[in-house]
């Protein structure tokens, strides 16, 4: 029986019956000014994504294409991307991307938590008529089957299935941690804990929540009523949804590495939370690795996004002192490198690099240019910033932190603001 629940034709069935909501609507205020003028799952990620293309290319290469983004802080950019990215489903195969941004349908409110963000389209979501819905965060970068969760949540008799990953005991404060019994039911589940409980076994991990939840939808539409008639509640999956549910109905666990897609044997499955400075730059950087944890070349499993029409990299003059390169790097189209040298960094659409600059362990957003003789050292370059000749970034943290942000791991951030730069004109 278990056998059938995940034959590709059973599958099939589940997605086709499925909704997915992502909720992209939070600023990610953790990314401090990354996220000034754009919702954290409009920041950009790899080269030429933005961290929001990974859970819809997850829907669509699952075969969930009937797919609702939930939007509040900031929403244009994100709005823009997925409008022009993401237009090719077709509404006659009932096949859609919907935007949800907060509209105060049924009551006077912005989105007040997760589950309120879900519970003020409620309306929507029953005129689709799913019976499974899939709550997915816009935040994370990760490759996921979501149909061997849904094959797990009715193989299991679930009402509500959560999708876990194993991490750090370190960073129990970070997410929601959950405890187990047989059989993966959740047994405890805590949100954000000073310490949580360790897996038995394993010192040191925990069983994290990625965000990421199967519901049957009758089951959800209950819950959200009963929740949104709670007045103590603040109408949050993780911090009042899960925990009520657990004692009074079958909750399970459904570890990543089951459906994760493109890891090895062995291997611990890719799954990024990009909410700091530090883990951006990191899981950045990680790309440019001659054999990254996240295969982006993968053409079974590719990552779907917005393909602006660039001409080609281009490396120019190859003189002593002033010759075009780059090593161990991404550079995308759209770039010129004229005379500089680029080592270990990655390079987003769109960018110049003057004579002699130097630019190593870093991550360039689209659209900036960088003067020359610039040297620039484990920095996060903003979009559209205008780097002027001569200038040094990341050498002397005590500096650039009184122009900057350096974070706690050493990596300087530079917007166009804190180059005095306006790109966002009010007056």
């Amino acid at each position: 029986m278990v056998q059938e629940m995940r034959s590709p034709r059973f599958i099939s069935a589940l997605t086709k019956n499925t909704v997915a909501l992502v909720l992209a609507g939070g600023r990610g205020s953790r990314l401090h000014n990354l996220t000034d003028w754009n919702a954290k799952p409009a920041v950009q990620f790899g080269g030429k994504f933005r961290i929001i293309d990974f859970p819809l290319s997850n829907c669509i290469n699952s075969g969930i294409r009937r797919i609702g983004v939930v939007t509040q802080y900031k929403a244009h950019t994100l709005i823009e991307h997925v409008q022009k990215g993401w237009g090719f489903l077709r509404g006659e195969f009932n096949e859609f991307l919907a935007l949800l941004p907060a509209q105060q349908r049924i009551q006077e409110e912005w989105y007040r938590g997760t589950a309120d963000a879900v519970f003020q389209n409620i309306d929507i979501l029953r005129g689709y008529n799913p019976e499974y819905i899939v709550i997915l965060a816009g935040d994370h970068i990760y490759k996921m089957d979501y149909g061997e969760m849904l094959a797990y949540h009715v193989s299991s008799d679930a009402d509500m299935t959560v999708g876990c990953v194993e991490m750090p005991a370190s960073e129990s404060s970070s997410f929601g941690v959950m405890t187990v019994g047989e059989k993966d039911r959740v047994i405890k589940f805590t949100e954000k804990p000073p310490k949580g409980d360790e897996i038995p076994g394993k010192p040191g991990r925990i069983l994290a929540s990625m965000g990421i939840y199967v519901f049957n939808a009758r089951f959800l539409y209950e819950q959200l009523i009963r929740d949104a008639d709670t007045k103590k509640s603040t109408h949050d999956f993780g911090h009042d949804i899960i925990p009520y549910l657990i004692d009074r109905y079958r909750v399970y666990a459904h570890r990543f590495e089951k459906s994760c897609v493109g890891t090895a044997d062995g291997v611990e499955p890719y799954w990024r939370d990009v909410g700091t400075i530090d883990a951006y730059w990191d899981a950045n950087m990680e790309m440019v690795n001659v054999t990254p944890a996240l295969d982006l070349y993968d053409k079974n499993w590719p990552i779907w996004t917005y393909q602006e029409q660039l001409p080609p990299a281009k490396f120019v003059f190859n003189d002593e002192g002033r010759r075009g390169v780059a090593i161990d790097s991404m550079v995308s189209g759209g770039c010129i490198i004229s005379g500089a040298r680029v080592h270990h960094s990655l390079l987003f659409s769109d960018i110049r690099v003057g004579a002699r600059s130097e630019i190593d362990d870093s991550v360039i957003l689209s659209g900036a240019r960088i003067g020359e003789d610039v040297k620039l050292n484990r920095v996060v370059l903003d979009n559209n910033c205008k780097i002027p000749d001569g200038m040094r970034i990341g050498f002397d943290h005590e500096e650039d932190a009184r122009r900057f942000h350096v974070s706690p791991g050493g990596v300087t951030l530079v917007t166009p603001d804190m180059l005095g730069q306006s790109i966002h004109h009010i007056r």
